[in-house]
């Protein structure tokens, strides 16, 4: 018998302040999480009724405390994690986001922050499609 498969979007920022971007390393704290230990970019699900450009700034304010100012996307792709036994096919956006402060306050889920050369993503241990993303920058 072949497990059911759910099917999630979320919406990734790609925050960009002074020619750097923001990774945030995911604490074993995070409930949901399936990559302690490892960079991953602001973001989350895309709640129903909910527009995409609404859950990348909400995501950033929970997640890094950050005021986002969306802008264009620039990747979508998708990744497969196990979550709490369930399967998951989770479709990415990710978009360009700038901001204007760079004063970042971590969430729980969250228990280490980097800026980063886009440039320099094989010296971090960064979750897939990240790398992908940042090398379109």
């Amino acid at each position: 018998m072949t497990q059911e498969i759910k099917q999630r979007i979320a919406g990734k920022a790609v925050i960009i302040h002074s020619g750097k971007v923001l990774i945030l390393r995911e604490s074993k704290k995070y409930d949901d999480g399936t990559h302690a230990g490892r960079y991953d970019l602001p973001g989350g699900r895309v709640e129903p009724g909910e527009h995409i450009e609404e859950t990348l700034v909400r995501e950033a304010k929970e997640e890094c405390g950050l005021d986002v100012e969306v802008g264009r996307p620039i990747f979508v792709g998708d990744w497969s994690p196990v979550v709490k036994d369930v399967q998951l096919q989770i479709f990415g956006i990710f978009f360009k986001c700038t901001i204007k402060k760079a004063d970042v306050i971590l969430s729980q889920d969250h228990d280490d922050f980097k800026w980063i050369d886009p440039r320099e993503t094989d010296q971090y241990d960064l979750m897939s499609p990240i790398t992908e993303v940042l090398k379109l920058l």
